[in-house]
């Protein structure tokens, strides 16, 4: 095969701009409507987003983030709430351990979405009646019950949001993991790994 290679295999770059923020950045010139997405899809990326800015002593606004604000269109959102939730085995949660953190969390583990699941459906009638990926919809990510939402007919406390749950992948290969996944998916409110 015979491959044409001319200046397009070249990233383009400012050296200025790399010399005054220190770094490699590439420089692209976007000329249409669709660079508008293309810029902005950054923006409102999920929580693996990275959020920065760029100040100067004087407050000018480029040209397209001044038409979103005219018209009123959001520039940061993260809409449905998404919520990762973990699966792992008893004991098997990821622990970060600090020189002056090591003996309490050998001790006492930190709570995961999951553990903190169990425990409150050993505590909260409701709970026992949702499977491990509905409960984003109730409460929040430290288990606390939403505040905003539709109210759920005959639990006046509780209330529905349209937020989303985001289970971990687990490998086929790692059976008992992958078994509770299985679980989790199909049993109602459990209380413990049990």
């Amino acid at each position: 095969m015979d491959f044409v290679v001319d200046n397009s295999w070249i990233v383009p770059y400012s050296p200025l701009t790399s010399k005054t923020i220190k770094t490699h950045c590439n420089v692209e010139y976007c000329n249409s409507v669709k660079s508008i997405k293309y810029i902005c899809k950054y923006v409102t990326k999920n929580s693996d987003m990275a959020v920065f800015g760029i100040q100067s002593f004087n407050t000018n606004v480029n040209c397209n983030e001044a038409i979103w604000r005219i018209f009123a269109l959001p520039i940061h959102e993260c809409r449905p709430i998404i919520v990762h939730l973990a699966v792992h085995l008893e004991n098997g949660q990821r622990v970060y351990f600090t020189a002056s953190n090591t003996v309490q969390r050998a001790e006492t583990p930190p709570a995961t979405t999951l553990t903190s699941f169990f425990a409150i459906c050993q505590s909260d009638p409701f709970p026992r009646t949702l499977l491990y990926w509905e409960v984003p919809s109730y409460y929040t990510w430290n288990f606390q019950r939403r505040k905003q939402g539709d109210t759920v007919p005959g639990y006046p406390d509780v209330r529905n949001t349209d937020a989303l749950d985001r289970m971990y992948t687990v490998d086929p290969k790692n059976d008992e993991c992958f078994y509770l996944q299985l679980l989790l998916v199909n049993v109602r409110g459990p209380t413990s790994f049990e």
